[in-house]
């Protein structure tokens, strides 16, 4: 017998070990009342009820009272009604070519080089970091930056975000036949462009929701953000009843491209592209016959007070004043520690009795015998999740918790297709991962999907949920017309392009 099997064994041996204790048990109390009378029961019965009124009474209260409390003061689901996420038009298609172009064309533009760019040492360095991306040749860049000479002006951003917005919450409209005025709460989302009024107001103008809605803009809190925005809109919903909570995730790319020299910061321009994403969450007890999927738990891990975490990923100004963003080369392993931490929470929550057993025992083994015990236990999510949608930061990110978490190449297919298909969309990233196991029809009635956000902080934030049906893709999906085509075969470790930029033209 394998290892593999014995573990299955043991698995089903604990998890099913209350029933392997209850029949027997069963059949013995079943074997001993058939021997007693009526008149046996009869007198048991009332000798019982005669000595232990006070007490047969107080416990019945008590139960009475427990029962009620418990319907009283639970917190009360919170349904996803449905989701939908943005898929720019065709010719804002930008292949890696296109985007090496691009960041030539930027630069070109910039007054400070008097439209020169004579050093082409930055040209193979970003060939290099788009080689070996992840990404493919079919994602999406802002219009602004595609005319040439590019327009990266506050306009522009701002008409990027109303398209990626306005766009989704359309879709979303449309699919779920809502009235924008039922709109009860309303958080939207975006790390890098927080304009005045907010993208909120916005999003209330546009769509005329009611003058009470209670709207929340969330900046500054990266890739995040979106579960970030899930938790807050669940918090509300808990304690506003009978209404719809509108999640709008988002990211500017044209407002936040970076022009400079600083190798750290030109990192980001290879990975990010255009893309978003709106939820509608529900707390009607009609709308679970309707809606997907049901929140079951949110975990959120914050370890900015640590300074290597605080400063992995960061906005800033480099030596010739230009501003951008850089990426610290500990990212993957503060990323790492980071997702252990929000793992510790989750798992009690989620795990079945036999991985917390197997974890609680290596945890005091290790305690007592440190040197001959190196690591903790791994417990097997795959015993408590089905499908995970990993944030698709980077092929780098997806490679470290694919490693840490013990998964299978299957169950990262959703995140390694999303960043070749659209590229890293941030905080919506998770969504269009969840869009395409749905169009892949893996997607079954009981089924906890695991979405794991990672963001600037530096911040693990999951949201696990569960089907409510055998769940289809939705209308206008943005996989609707390339699923087929996945998964694609990509070397998780130096997968390369064919691209060759000379000169900064392709």
């Amino acid at each position: 017998m394998t290892s593999v099997n014995v573990k299955l064994l043991y698995h089903y041996v604990i998890t099913n070990l209350f029933n392997l204790c209850f029949f027997p048990l069963t059949a013995i109390v079943a074997g001993k009342a058939s021997r007693l009378t009526i008149d046996d029961l009869h007198h048991s019965y009332y000798s019982s009820l005669q000595h232990n009124l006070i007490t047969i009474a107080s416990l019945f209260a008590f139960t009475v009272f427990g029962s009620v409390l418990y319907i009283v003061t639970r917190p009360k689901p919170v349904y996803l009604v449905e989701y939908s996420c943005y898929l720019p038009p065709t010719h804002c298609r930008s292949s890696i070519s296109k985007v090496m172009d691009i960041f030539y064309q930027v630069r070109k533009a910039d007054p400070s080089r008097n439209g020169t760019c004579d050093d082409s040492s930055w040209l193979d360095f970003l060939r290099k970091i788009q080689e070996r991306s992840g990404l493919g040749d079919e994602t999406h860049g802002p219009e602004g930056l595609l005319q040439v000479p590019p327009k990266k002006t506050f306009a522009a951003a701002r008409e990027e975000t109303e398209q990626v917005i306005i766009g989704a919450l359309k879709n979303l409209f449309e699919n779920t036949k809502v009235n924008p005025k039922e709109i009860g709460i309303l958080v939207v989302n975006s790390s890098m462009f927080n304009p005045t009024p907010s993208l909120s107001a916005m999003v209330v103008n546009t769509f005329k929701l009611r003058s009470n809605v209670r709207s929340f803009n969330l900046g500054g809190m990266g890739c995040s953000a979106g579960v970030i925005a899930i938790d807050l809109a669940k918090d509300m919903l808990h304690v506003h009843k009978n209404t719809y909570a509108l999640v709008v995730s988002t990211e500017n790319i044209t407002y936040n491209i970076y022009a400079g020299d600083n190798r750290s910061m030109m990192v980001s321009n290879c990975l990010f592209r255009v893309g978003g994403a709106a939820i509608l969450l529900s707390n009607k007890p009609r709308d679970r016959r309707r809606s997907k999927y049901e929140l079951v738990h949110t975990v959120r891990t914050h370890t900015g007070a640590d300074d290597k975490s605080f400063q992995c990923v960061q906005q800033g100004d480099d030596e010739n004043g230009k501003t951008g963003v850089s990426l610290s080369k500990d990212i993957t392993d503060v990323a790492g520690r980071t997702v252990k931490k929000n793992i510790a929470t989750l798992g009690p929550l989620i795990l079945p009795l036999s991985e917390k057993l197997l974890f609680f025992v290596t945890f005091m083994g290790k305690k007592l015998f440190k040197d001959k015990i190196k690591h903790y236990y791994v417990p097997d999510f795959k015993l408590a999740i089905d499908h995970f949608c990993i944030h698709a930061g980077g092929r780098a990110v997806i490679d470290v918790l694919e490693k840490n978490l013990g998964l299978a190449p299957i169950d990262v297919e959703a995140s390694r297709s999303t960043l070749h298909r659209f590229g890293n969309t941030s905080s919506s990233s998770i969504w269009y991962e969840l869009a395409y196991i749905e169009a892949k029809g893996r997607m079954k009635k009981g089924n906890k999907v695991w979405q794991i956000a990672l963001g600037s902080g530096f911040k693990c934030n999951s949201a696990v949920w569960v089907a409510l049906s055998n769940v289809k893709a939705s209308t206008n999906s943005p996989w609707e017309h390339c699923i087929g085509r996945y998964p694609v075969n990509i070397d998780s470790d130096s997968a390369k392009s064919e691209v060759r930029v000379q000169n900064g033209r392709s």
